[in-house]
């Protein structure tokens, strides 16, 4: 199941430093699930900053809020941004599928520190906080990773 949501802004948290008209671009974010033989995935794509703290949400995959919890660091980084799930949240990926998000990030995110994190939880499976972690950077763009558990491959691309 792709879903390919077109975000006008990364989290306030995101752009409070940044002037109001800076530059932004596209940025395309894909996970391939395991077929690990479970429910479907819950997964928290966010962006953390050069010293770890919480930046930003950009995807959240599971409707239900009650199983938030167990998408532990993003739950425990995020829980004072009150708007964290603002238009970024959609169904849970099934084993076996590929995510697709489409965000707008400002250029001065990009080789600046930046992190992206992917947590995973699966339904009486075992919970994988930081599953990815990756540095945004130009260079890394198109570069796949493997996650620890749940996540074939992460990649993203910068247009």
């Amino acid at each position: 199941m792709n879903k390919k949501p077109a975000l006008t802004a990364l989290a306030a948290a995101c752009v409070l430093a940044l002037p109001a008209l800076a530059q932004s671009r596209t940025v395309t974010l894909t996970t391939q699930l395991k077929n690990y033989g479970g429910d479907g995935a819950y997964l928290a794509v966010y962006l953390t900053d050069a010293k770890g703290a919480y930046a930003g949400t950009l995807w959240v995959a599971g409707g239900k809020a009650k199983y938030y919890k167990h998408l532990a660091d993003w739950n425990r980084l995020s829980a004072g941004d009150a708007k964290r799930l603002a238009g970024v949240t959609g169904a849970s990926v099934g084993a076996g599928r590929k995510l697709t998000v489409t965000a707008d990030l400002a250029d001065a995110l990009i080789d600046a520190g930046y992190e992206i994190r992917v947590d995973a939880a699966v339904e009486d499976m075992r919970d994988s906080p930081s599953e990815i972690r990756v540095p945004l950077t130009s260079a890394g763009a198109g570069k796949g990773q493997a996650g620890k558990q749940y996540i074939q491959a992460f990649t993203y691309q910068l247009q």
